[in-house]
């Protein structure tokens, strides 16, 4: 679409006659309006591209936050003294609580209330740890009377995850309880959902930082002086800046109160800066402050510098630096996150830190070459090359910490199938082996790219042409029309430019109404040239698609990042404990009944919500056989867990409206399958009672 000189230019004025800017020729303004429609339509391509790609992670990362359990406990509670439900004949002098791992409790993380919500505690628990078993015990006030009893903890399991319950035990026999038990779990609501978010955008800012640098560093020189390279390298500073201050004022309110309001409450901060997630955080933020001192000078004097051998100097250095600072940072993951509790925590660290940057020099430099690709002046097929077998290296590291770390985190090929960890790592090898796949398309490309994308020719003539502007070179990626501005402006300067054939040094105007002529047509030419090549095209796309798998892949290892690991969950399930980053689903049981009398046929509808141990809120509905409510005389339940000689518990819901009874905080101790008795009474003498099994998770 590049238009050729005007011809019709006029003649130079006579000698003496006043000099004036001569009207623009026609050919001119015709030929300027195809270049910008032409020039316009590859940058709707290049947004709608990354429209897409930005959609595809809202889209994936708002299913994983909608799918989440409200919180992400790593830590479970194994057992208990009182057990679960217990009904003692006397008072105990202690609550004792035992964990899977280590956690960090307040002087307010267990609470105990009698059954009038008054708290009967001591307050501050004692840590009665000894090796590999974690127990925090709290003592409770003489005098207490016979009834249910509600012991509510909540604590922070060793990994930085926040973990809360509760479970009843009665003295005497059981009773009713005031005691609502809060039906959102630590973690969840607004603030876990703003957490979530916080935690993948510091990882996708991470991939930027560190994966962009290492792509210019070790692959592609000359992308230093790049802008998109460099706008890209300087987001994913700031969204990893801005994210890791985000996480550190959530935390307090993450793992305690939940309040949103909570935020700028500096009391909490204080708290959050003396543990081990607030030291990391504070950590990661010194780092990134020297990180702002590597990136301005890889884009200053780096990017400037003409001399050979300082240059190789500075890129020792900037690499050797750079790596120390991308190994720190990721460092700060694996102190305060699962490579620091469990097995061998030792090895499991460095090998956490390994497969994170691994992660980051292949996600990061596709993303860089993707940008290189789109946005920047045609890359060298040496430059790609290199980043191919970047690339495969990374892969090669991924493949071995990866093995590693499901073997620590999984431990058996049952807990692969049978907890979500598992089933979210299945998920991460199939798009791991999806990335590869298409990589490989990629290197097929790459393997037929020709060595220089411009012919040497055309590549001269376009250098002569876009001389008159300085800097061309550099911002050849961006739209056409800011190509222009910058070629007016720099036209419009005496001093940096001089005037083209044809027109006045002393007329400025002139000289950047030709200066801008020309820099569109080289500019249209050049994106003509490297557009028409098919194996870059080629290439493109297939980056492209690495790039959406890519996404994909980063939101799912932030998932399993906040995840039960599997080892815990099959543990406390082994030991009869509830892990609160279960799933559970609210419990639907529908059962038909007849007393016998007139009127006593129809059918009982009981709900539980959310079906898990611990407080639920039961919902029981009786229709007539026409569909009609049957306001039945009374209705009661019971529970019984047979397995654990638990019960019968009964319950016996309020009437809210005909056919509809409803009661809130029924409390269902310890998970497994329960017996539940409902009877039905519809007059003095008619009456059933029919029985059925729930599971409750």
């Amino acid at each position: 679409m590049a238009a050729t000189a005007p011809s019709t230019a006029p003649s130079t004025p006579p000698a003496g006659a006043p000099a004036k800017a001569p009207a623009a020729p026609r050919t001119t303004a015709t030929a300027e309006p195809r270049h910008r429609s032409s020039a316009t339509a590859e940058p709707r391509r290049r947004r709608s591209a990354v429209t897409a790609l930005l959609l595809l992670a809202a889209a994936l990362l708002g299913s994983l936050l909608a799918g989440a359990s409200p919180a992400a406990a790593h830590a479970a509670l194994t057992g208990s003294d009182p057990k679960q439900g217990a009904v003692l004949d006397s008072a105990p002098k202690d609550v004792t609580l035992t964990f899977s791992e280590g956690v960090a409790l307040s002087d307010d993380s267990i609470r105990v209330l009698d059954p009038q919500g008054k708290r009967i505690d001591t307050g501050k628990p004692r840590d009665l740890s000894r090796g590999e078993v974690v127990s925090y015990a709290v003592g409770l006030h003489s005098g207490l009377p016979d009834g249910t009893f509600t012991v509510a903890w909540q604590a922070v399991s060793a990994d930085s995850h926040p973990v809360s319950g509760a479970f009843t035990f009665s003295l005497g026999a059981p009773s009713k309880t005031a005691v609502a038990v809060p039906e959102q779990e630590t973690g969840g609501g607004a603030v876990g959902i703003l957490y979530g978010i916080g935690r993948y955008a510091s990882y996708a800012g991470f991939v930027l930082l560190a994966g962009g640098g290492a792509f210019v560093l070790a692959c592609w020189p000359r992308g230093a002086s790049v802008r998109a390279v460099q706008r890209l390298i300087v987001q994913g500073w700031a969204v990893l800046t801005g994210s890791t201050i985000a996480l550190l004022l959530l935390r307090a309110p993450y793992t305690g109160s939940g309040r949103l309001a909570d935020v700028l409450d500096l009391g909490g901060l204080r708290a959050v800066l003396e543990t081990k997630p607030g030291v990391a955080l504070v950590s990661r933020l010194l780092l990134l402050a020297a990180a702002a001192l590597f990136v301005a000078v890889l884009f200053g004097t780096y990017a400037r510098s003409e001399d050979p051998r300082q240059r190789k100097d500075l890129g020792f250095g900037l690499g050797a630096g750079g790596a120390a600072l991308a190994a720190g940072t990721a460092a700060t993951w694996a102190f305060a996150e699962h490579a620091s509790t469990g097995l061998q925590p030792g090895v499991a660290m460095p090998v956490d830190v390994l497969h994170l940057l691994a992660v980051a020099a292949w996600l990061g430099g596709l993303a860089a070459l993707l940008v290189s690709l789109y946005r920047g002046p045609s890359i060298e097929r040496a430059a790609v090359r290199r980043f191919s077998r970047l690339a495969f290296g990374s892969v090669l590291v991924l493949a071995a910490t990866g093995l590693y770390q499901s073997w620590r985190q999984v431990g058996s090929w049952d807990a692969l199938t049978s907890t979500a960890y598992g089933q979210l790592l299945l998920v991460k090898v199939g798009l791991v082996g999806l990335l590869v796949g298409v990589a490989w398309i990629s290197r097929r490309w790459t393997a037929r790219l020709s060595a220089d994308p411009v012919p040497e020719a055309e590549a001269a003539e376009l250098v002569e042409e876009v001389e008159l502007v300085e800097g061309v070179e550099t911002v050849e990626g961006v739209e056409t029309a800011e190509l222009v501005e910058v070629a007016a402006e720099k036209a419009g300067a005496p001093e940096t430019a001089s005037a083209p054939d044809g027109a006045s040094g002393d007329d400025p105007r002139r000289a950047a109404q030709l200066a801008r002529q020309r820099a569109a047509q080289a500019a249209a030419r050049r994106k003509r040239l490297r557009d028409a090549d098919p194996e870059r095209s080629g290439l493109r796309r297939s980056v492209l698609a690495e790039a959406a798998v890519a996404v994909v892949l980063l939101a799912v290892t932030t998932a399993l990042t906040s995840t039960e690991p599997a080892r815990t969950e099959v543990r406390a399930r082994a030991a009869g404990g509830a892990s609160a980053a279960r799933p559970a689903g609210p419990v639907s049981v529908t059962v038909p009944f007849d007393t016998g009398g007139a009127g006593g046929k129809g059918t009982a509808n009981i709900q539980l919500d959310p079906g898990t141990s611990g407080g639920n809120t039961l919902h029981l509905v009786l229709t007539r056989p026409d569909g009609k409510p049957l306001d039945a005389p009374e209705v009661k339940l019971s529970f019984t867990l047979e397995s654990k000689k638990l019960g019968p518990l009964p319950v016996e819901p309020p009437r809210i409206a005909a056919g509809h009874w409803s009661a809130n905080g029924v409390q269902l101790p310890m998970p497994g399958k329960w017996t539940m008795s409902l009877t039905v009474r519809t007059s003095d003498i008619d009456q059933v009672t029919q029985t059925r099994n729930v599971k409750i998770g």
